[in-house]
């Protein structure tokens, strides 16, 4: 008993102090980062996050097998830390239980099945592993790229937690010392194996058994501490320490020292966006550090599945690479003078590729998928400000972007004369406000710059316009007083550019709900980009509305009876596809109102294999909408080919610049004899001949629902 006791404490100081080390380092390290605000508030919603997440495994389990694998690992981490305590009670008393429960058969139970599953579990790891191995299916594999040496060295060392477990616990059963009569199956049942073997041989092996079960979780907790499976012990901290919308919700404003920056008079040390790894915020050094390579958000990316460079989990593992390379210049406040460049070409040595950065589209598969809530898309953005700010160093493309919206007010470079045109030959009025809005007036229809510009999204503006006509919805349009909301601007960078155009805005509509309160101060709008900026961004600037996306308004004007849509009378309604923009799905999580309406149509919706929080992008998020694709396949022609495998005869979306790319797309496709009569239309166009089916039908026809 007293040589295991002293080897046993012997071992333990050793490894906590090894361990304690590097979790010195690395609490010194992430403090270093700048300040980062308002992630301590709201506390409840915090700990129903961390319960969530954290011990209910919610976005591991949306992948069933995996998901369910780590379920019962992670719950084993929880339950076998009480055979730990019975361990480490063991070497003080050989006869050591846990105080009231610890001769409790359930629990024993539950120790024996869970480290079961937790054997069974990583069985199912290695066959993942084995299938997804890079080696064979090289980008195809979301480990791809990803340390799986390491990984191996884990699940080794986690199966050596378990059989070390059994070998002391049926050894301590043999020799009479262990707390549990019934209950631990397994552990019981490794007793009657090694009774026959005699005292003289298991009192031994017991000791045995419980070092190797003691030194392999410490070597275990180095081993943690010193590898990308830090996660175990950092993603209950991320998950808490996250930001808080509902969806993925708006950008970020920015900061610098923990302070927003002042952009009518900013201070001269202020940083703007990211230029060098110790700008960024001390949540952003934990979200590098807590990357597990899973590699799912890498899985869903549009870009990596279209051959572009970009990966967010490479983008995230460079960065904290980059870290830690950094880390004593990042804790001693020094400038390295040969620091790499943070983003840079492979001649200039740069951590992040240009390419890699200019790649993302924003849609936010990345941050959805990140079962422990790493914010890609924050950071991607906020390097891209440095780029944009600073540097003035970004796509070419973009510099016209940017003098089309300082110029005239939209991407487009349209005079703003033209922001009506959409409204002709209609055979309706469209009410234009005229410096007072009427009592009874409900919304501002916001009609954005693609709904005023371009062609295709007049259509859509025009067949909402025409289904509030029909529905009695009483609204305005702003007209000429319409500007771009400044969305491309803030996706590419350029935020001073959108604090610009968003104030003017604000000021705009401020203006015209003067004397509303917030609550009725509504907006609809057939763009998801404006309503993201509109409603979650614009508060940041006092600007505070009420914004709904045209599907969700016109659903609820079907189910309250102001719009009658009415099937063909042969029940011969189109087959469609229904592709969910970025901005509207995961952004806003606005999944079901378009569907509803789809069916209400009477169109028979054929799912893609990739839709609702797992939809593809269309590739025009992030500026991409004016940023030509020069690397890989183009992300439109990717979605446009999932499409057409459901054979529907329409491919229909709720978003302008998804309704481009995708458009573009068809047309090439065409071009190539296929999807010859397939066409792309909005979901209020669906809707609006649905209605006027019902209008054309005789006074006594029958309705057919």
């Amino acid at each position: 008993m007293l040589v295991r006791l002293i080897l046993g404490l012997l071992m333990t100081v050793a490894g906590l102090a090894f361990a304690g080390r590097r979790v010195a380092f690395l609490v010194r390290l992430i403090r270093s980062g700048q300040p980062d605000t308002g992630r301590s508030d709201e506390l409840g919603r915090r700990v129903a996050a961390h319960l969530r997440e954290v011990f209910g495994q919610r976005k591991l389990l949306k992948w069933s097998v995996p998901g369910l694998a780590h379920f019962f690992t992670f719950w084993g981490f929880v339950i076998l830390a009480s055979v730990y305590l019975e361990a480490y009670g063991a070497l003080f008393d050989e006869d050591f239980h846990i105080p009231w429960i610890g001769r409790w058969s359930v629990l024993g139970f539950l120790q024996d099945f869970i480290a079961v599953a937790v054997a069974v579990s990583l069985g199912v790891f290695a066959v993942i592993r084995i299938r997804q191995a890079p080696d064979r299916k090289e980008r195809a594999s979301r480990f791809y790229g990803s340390h799986t040496g390491g990984a191996w060295l884990i699940l080794i060392m986690i199966f050596n937690v378990v059989w070390t477990m059994f070998l002391f616990r049926g050894a301590s059963s043999a020799a009479g010392h262990f707390p549990y009569d019934s209950g631990a199956f397994v552990s019981l049942g490794v007793g009657d194996l090694l009774r026959p073997l005699g005292l003289g041989v298991n009192e031994p092996l017991e000791t045995v058994g419980l070092l190797l079960h003691l030194g392999v979780m410490l070597s275990f907790l180095s081993i943690v501490l010193y590898s990308k499976h830090l996660h175990i012990f950092l993603a209950p901290v991320n998950v808490t320490a996250k930001r808080l919308p509902d969806a993925l919700g708006p950008l970020l404003p920015m900061e610098s020292k923990g302070k927003p920056i002042d952009f009518e008079d900013p201070d001269e040390d202020d940083v703007f966006g990211r230029g060098k790894i110790a700008d960024f915020t001390w949540k952003g050094m934990l979200d590098f550090a807590t990357c597990t390579e899973c590699g799912r958000c890498q899985s869903q990316c549009p870009a990596w599945n279209t051959e572009k460079p970009l990966s967010p989990k490479l983008l995230v593992m460079g960065l904290r690479d980059h870290l830690f390379e950094e880390a004593p210049y990042v804790l001693s406040g020094k400038e390295n003078p040969e620091a790499r460049p943070l983003v840079g070409t492979a001649e200039e040595n740069g951590v992040i590729d240009p390419d890699v950065l200019w790649s993302c589209t924003t849609c936010g598969a990345c941050v959805e998928q990140c079962p422990v809530d790493i914010e890609h898309v924050d950071h991607v953005v906020d390097m891209r400000r440095y780029q944009v700010m600073i540097e003035s160093a970004f796509p070419s493309e973009l510099g016209v972007l940017f003098r089309n919206l300082e110029n005239k007010g939209n991407p487009w470079g349209q005079n703003n004369s033209e922001r009506l045109a959409w409204t002709k030959d209609l055979g309706f009025d469209v009410p234009v406000f005229d410096g007072e809005l009427g009592a009874d007036v409900e919304y501002v229809y916001w009609v954005g710059c693609a709904g005023a510009f371009d062609d295709n999204a007049r259509k859509t503006v025009r067949a909402t316009a025409e289904l509030l006509h029909i529905a009695g919805v009483e609204y305005v349009v702003l007209g000429t007083d319409e500007s771009c909301t400044g969305d491309p601007a803030r996706r590419s960078g350029n935020e001073f550019l959108f604090q610009m155009m968003a104030q003017q805005t604000v000021e705009t509509l401020n203006a015209v709900f003067e004397g509303r309160e917030p609550r009725l101060r509504k907006i609809v709008t057939t763009c998801p980009h404006c309503m993201n900026t509109l409603g979650r961004e614009y508060p940041e600037l006092d600007g505070h509305y009420e914004v709904v996306h045209h599907t969700q308004l016109l659903n609820r004007l079907v189910r309250t009876g102001r719009l009658t849509p009415v099937k063909a009378v042969d029940d011969s309604g189109p087959s469609v596809t229904y592709h969910d923009p970025c901005y509207l799905g995961r952004h806003n999580k606005v999944y079901t109102p378009p569907r509803d309406l789809v069916g209400a149509a009477g169109a028979t919706l054929a799912e893609m294999p990739r839709h609702a929080d797992r939809s593809l992008c269309c590739g025009a998020g992030g500026a991409r909408m004016w940023m030509e694709e020069q690397i890989g396949k183009r992300i439109n022609l990717e979605r446009v080919d999932e499409a057409l495998t459901t054979e529907a005869e329409t491919i229909v979306t709720g978003c302008p610049f998804c309704r481009v790319m995708i458009s573009d797309g068809l047309v090439q496709r065409q071009s190539e004899q296929r999807g010859e009569n397939v066409d792309v239309r909005d979901v209020s166009q669906l809707l609006l001949e649905s209605v006027k089916r019902a209008t054309a039908m005789p006074e006594d026809a029958p309705v057919i629902p």
